[in-house]
């Protein structure tokens, strides 16, 4: 099959591409970086010409409210058309688990919307709910960093490998569209307090986490369960030491 991957030079997107690659199938990276640019339409329906699925694992330029909103609802309706003119019989996108629990993100409405867009567009479509990536666990304790201290509520994370998430895609990809969604989260259940503890701890990191249940969350407010699945959810298998492993070793 051609799958087209739009954001295919990302960290999901690069290992989406080998991934699919390597089962034998045509995986097109689109990106900026490739002459596609989804916001302004730019080479979109050239490289969705021919293709069997398109996959969205791309991600705005800019996290601020109005900016990331108007990304999710343009790049996705020029998609969404150049998808249905080049008659794609299945349409990917990757989104956030908890999206529609944490109202009063920016970010999380825009995924919500980008989300709405899809399913009312009448094209076959999966969409694929992840958990946080280890990857970004340094980006979260970072973001509520003041100094010395890190505020973080005690609330729970489920986070899991980049590479799983790039195989869970897959997976989906290739097979019949659900037209409906699937959550996918880390095998292990974590308070988020604890797991920047232990993440600093492994740093030798001296700064100091504070167990703060009204810190916010890029801004929003957290309900105990906000971040993880709320219902039946794959789970993959890499766990968080194992993850700390293949890092050291570079993999």
């Amino acid at each position: 099959m051609k799958i087209v991957v739009i954001g295919g030079s990302g960290l999901i997107g690069s290992k989406l591409v080998d991934r699919l690659g390597e089962q034998g199938h045509e995986a097109v990276p689109a990106s900026p970086k490739t002459g596609v640019n989804t916001l302004t339409g730019e080479g979109v329906s050239e490289v969705l010409d021919g293709a069997d699925v398109v996959v969205d694992v791309s991600n705005s330029p800019s996290f601020e409210d109005a900016a990331v909103l108007e990304f999710f609802e343009t790049s996705t309706r020029n998609l969404l058309a150049a998808a249905a003119a080049a008659g794609v019989g299945h349409y990917v996108a990757l989104s956030i688990v908890g999206s529609d629990r944490i109202p009063d993100s920016g970010y999380m409405r825009a995924k919500v919307a980008q989300e709405k867009l899809i399913t009312a567009s009448g094209l076959p479509y999966s969409l694929v709910h992840a958990t946080q990536f280890f990857e970004f666990v340094q980006g979260i304790i970072d973001a509520a960093a003041d100094g010395d201290t890190v505020r973080l509520a005690p609330v729970f994370i489920q986070p899991m490998a980049a590479a799983d998430v790039a195989a869970a895609v897959a997976e989906v990809t290739v097979g019949a569209p659900m037209n409906g969604a699937v959550d996918i989260a880390g095998p292990e259940q974590f308070r988020l307090d604890e797991l920047g503890r232990s993440v600093l701890a492994a740093q030798s990191d001296p700064r100091s986490v504070v167990t703060d249940p009204e810190a916010r969350y890029f801004g929003a407010k957290l309900g105990e369960r906000s971040l993880v699945p709320a219902g039946d959810a794959r789970v993959a298998d890499t766990n968080l030491d194992d993850w700390r492993a293949r890092a050291a070793r570079g993999k």
